[in-house]
């Protein structure tokens, strides 16, 4: 099977698929966004695509134990869907994670134009994930008008 170049891609899904949702703001302003698993930023741009690209990056929450799933492409299984990504799961604390997408990124040479989108949507996550914090809640310190005195 010969695979379909990622620009003829774009050119047919750039304004019409599944994906995209557009968003009108004033006058005649509209950006549109695109709710494709593979797509960093959410944005409908031929940079960021999960369609059109070859080599994706995704990084999602990992499940009830608060990790997070970094998945890269597969170049070789792009014909293979159930085999397409290269999925690992991190368990670690933020700067440790950081330095792991940092090295799977850029370090390897993978996409290293999408190092600040990567590292955007793991801070992110990382923060969805985390708890709030439960204790003593802080007192009102403006002041109190006392009903009734004079």
């Amino acid at each position: 099977m010969a695979t379909v170049p990622g620009q003829l891609i774009w050119e047919i899904v750039k304004k019409n698929n599944s994906f995209l949702v557009k968003e009108f703001g004033n006058g005649t302003q509209s950006v549109q966004f695109s709710k494709e698993s593979n797509n960093l930023y959410n944005l409908n741009s031929y940079k960021h695509s999960g369609l059109a690209n070859k080599k994706t990056v995704t990084i999602q929450p990992g499940g009830k134990d608060h990790s997070v799933l970094l998945a890269t492409s597969r170049t070789k299984k792009q014909n293979k869907p159930a085999s397409l990504l290269n999925k690992s799961i991190m368990k670690k604390e933020f700067s440790r994670m950081a330095k792991a997408v940092k090295n799977q990124v850029v370090d390897n040479y993978y996409r290293p134009d999408l190092k600040k989108a990567a590292l955007a949507r793991l801070s992110a996550v990382s923060r969805s994930l985390k708890l709030a914090k439960s204790g003593v809640k802080k007192r009102n310190r403006q002041a109190t008008r006392i009903h009734g005195r004079k």
